[in-house]
């Protein structure tokens, strides 16, 4: 009995660490729009949501993220868990600048999609042959995630002088 109750204290804490990274760890980006796709008679609507990132060891490369958020009761309260339909755009906007070393396969934003299980994924590889920057967007669980993913590529390029 006594180790029924250290496991439930461990899920708890462990529960409650995830959830506090949640609200004090969101990575840095702006929501761009957002578009309505269901109506919801308590709470608010279920939409599409766009947010828009700039990769943390590339500058000069932005991605927009397009991705489910349910509405009604349980989304407001921040209950409700979100499909794991997402899209993403990468785009040279400016020259590329690589900060640091990249690793294949490196998270450059992610987002949880549940209280606590699920989280949305976009991350990076390079292509050295091609000289390509390759992202992919993916969410998994604990235990299972899903093979939906979306994928976009920024080719590295001479940016023109003005």
């Amino acid at each position: 009995m006594k180790k029924i109750g250290i496991i439930a204290g461990a899920v708890i804490l462990l529960m409650a660490g995830s959830f506090g990274w949640w609200i004090f760890s969101r990575p840095e980006r702006g929501t761009t729009g957002s578009v309505s796709t269901n109506f919801r008679w308590l709470g608010p609507n279920d939409k599409i949501v766009v947010d828009g990132f700039d990769d943390p060891k590339v500058q000069g490369v932005a991605c927009h993220i397009s991705r489910a958020q349910t509405g009604g009761v349980k989304g407001a309260i921040g209950v409700a868990e979100d499909t794991s339909d997402a899209s993403i755009a990468c785009r040279q906007i400016g020259p590329i600048r690589i900060l640091g070393d990249l690793k294949d396969g490196e998270r450059v934003f992610d987002e949880h999609r549940s209280l606590v299980f699920k989280t949305l994924q976009v991350v990076r590889f390079y292509d050295r042959e091609r000289n390509v920057l390759v992202y992919v967007s993916y969410s998994d669980r604990v235990l299972a995630g899903s093979p939906q993913n979306s994928l976009s590529t920024v080719p590295i390029m001479a940016w023109p002088s003005p």
